[in-house]
This record gives C-alpha cells, sequence and structure tokens, in this order.
C-alpha cells in the first residue's frame, strides 16, 4: 500500500500546464486552472502555462520546447485526448516520447472507471519521458484533471511517497547518454 514517509523531506517540482483547444482561451480555461490550483497547492512551482490550438506539429513544437528547458521537470497537457478527428495530443505526445509509460493509462483508466462508469474507454490519457522530463496528456474536463492529479499524479511527483515515485528516479532518467 502506498503511504507518505514523513522523515523524507518534501522536494518541489517544476511544471508546466499546456491547455491544447481550438475554443479557450485563458480566462475559459478551467481545466487548466484546476491543474494550476493542484499544483502549486501541494506545493509544486508553476513553472510554465500555455494555450496551443489542436494541431500535432504546434502541440509537438511546444512539448519538445518544454523538455529542453532546464527549469521544467514535468509537462501537463489538457485536452485533445478523445477520438474525434481534431484530437490529436495523444499523437503528438508519442512524437515526442523517448519512452512511454504504459501504465498511466491504465491506472488512470481505472480511475475513471470509478467515476464515470465505462464512458472511461474514451480516454486516451498518455504518460510518457522525453529529455529527462516527464510528460502526461490528460483529458480536457476538470473532472479528469482533478482525477489525475488527486489519484495518480499527486503521489507519483511527491518524493516522499513510498514504495517509490517519479521523483526519486530524475537522477536516472538520462543515465544513458552520461555513458558515450
Amino acid at each position: 500500500m502506498s503511504r507518505i514517509d514523513e522523515s523524507r523531506a518534501f522536494i518541489p517540482v517544476r511544471i508546466a500546464v499546456l491547455t491544447v483547444s481550438d475554443t479557450r482561451s485563458a480566462a475559459e480555461d478551467r481545466s487548466g486552472d484546476t491543474l494550476v490550483e493542484r499544483l502549486t497547492g501541494a506545493g509544486h512551482v508553476l513553472a510554465a502555462r500555455g494555450i496551443v490550438r489542436d494541431d500535432r506539429d504546434v502541440i509537438a513544437a511546444q512539448l519538445r520546447a518544454w523538455v529542453a528547458d532546464p527549469d521544467i521537470d514535468v509537462i501537463l497537457s489538457t485536452g485533445g485526448t478523445g477520438l474525434t478527428g481534431r484530437d490529436v495530443t495523444v499523437e503528438a505526445h508519442r512524437d515526442v516520447y523517448e519512452k512511454e509509460i504504459e501504465a498511466f493509462a491504465t491506472v488512470f483508466t481505472v480511475v475513471s472507471l470509478q467515476k464515470i462508469g465505462t464512458s472511461a474507454v474514451q480516454s486516451r490519457a498518455t504518460g510518457g519521458v522525453a529529455g529527462g522530463t516527464y510528460l502526461f496528456a490528460l483529458p480536457g474536463s476538470p473532472g479528469a484533471c482533478r482525477d489525475a492529479w488527486d489519484e495518480i499524479l499527486r503521489w507519483q511527483l511527491d518524493y516522499r511517497h513510498r514504495p517509490c515515485n517519479f521523483v526519486e528516479i530524475f537522477p536516472r532518467l538520462e543515465e544513458h547518454r552520461r555513458r558515450k
């Protein structure tokens, strides 16, 4: 069972939030707002925030720019994970990933199944790693962003979480590059 080890110090993570939408402006970005509230409330740092249109190349370009930024540890995108023709966020993420975290989608589906029943099959949430940065593509609803944060990311982005977490392996994400 997972738990917080109070003997370990909390380590703030620098997180960027990207909203993918053809229609939302910053004033209407409830999903992005939900993620910002959650991550800052947990003690993490909002490193960047942006909105891009539903365009695979544009999304991938923004992800790559943030992956290249040494002041960003994690990228959370919201929107564009559904099944319609304009939903290309998952493909853009996969264009950038060096490694996919397949279990993120599985665990997100389990969490969603408990909340929205069989409608959970319509989500293509995904996670991966590139350039030592974690990337997660979440659905565009505030509820789905809450669920992903509260049930998965809140724990995995907390260094004190046991038995393991994403933060403790940050130094090893690019060890293959140092062997040359």
